[in-house]
């Protein structure tokens, strides 16, 4: 590894001292952009000048980044760990397997292989729900309506 960084996120911004000019940004263009992205206009002058500056540092770091010699330097497969140990970590082999294809029978004329089911019974099966009732018949709640009284009525 590098033993001092050969660059900083301060270099890429832009700087009064640099003879590299800025690019310019007008408030028409800015408008532009905002319209195509659906965000809302400025409020205020103030609040104008602030996005444009934003605007302008954003592009001098983009360009930037483009100005970097990419020669000789493959291109990025993915964001993840691909030296030797990090792809033996990450690969499956029969003994991670074992006890899933234990869990399997094979069936029919082809011998395809089934998961067999497994029951796996809970603590909360076996929660009596009608404990609570006031009333049950077999294994409901009996729930009393008003239309008992009202039918004996006259």
């Amino acid at each position: 590894m590098l033993s001092k960084p050969t660059w900083s996120v301060s270099s890429l911004l832009p700087s009064q001292s640099r003879s590299e000019s800025p690019e310019i940004v007008t408030p028409a263009q800015l408008h532009h952009l905002l319209r195509l992205s659906a965000l809302p206009l400025p409020k205020s002058p103030a609040e104008e000048q602030s996005m444009i500056a934003t605007l302008q540092s954003q592009l001098q770091f983009a360009r930037a980044v483009q100005r970097v010699d990419t020669k000789g330097v493959e291109p990025l497969r993915a964001i993840r760990d691909e030296t030797e140990a990090a792809v033996e970590e990450i690969t499956i082999g029969l003994d991670d397997l074992k006890d899933v294809l234990a869990k399997e029978t094979l069936v029919g004329h082809y011998q395809r292989p089934r998961k067999v089911k497994e029951r796996i019974r809970s603590d909360a099966e076996n929660w009596d729900a009608l404990a609570t009732a006031s009333r049950k018949a077999g294994r409901y709640f009996v729930v009393e309506s008003g239309k008992k009284a009202e039918v004996g009525e006259p």
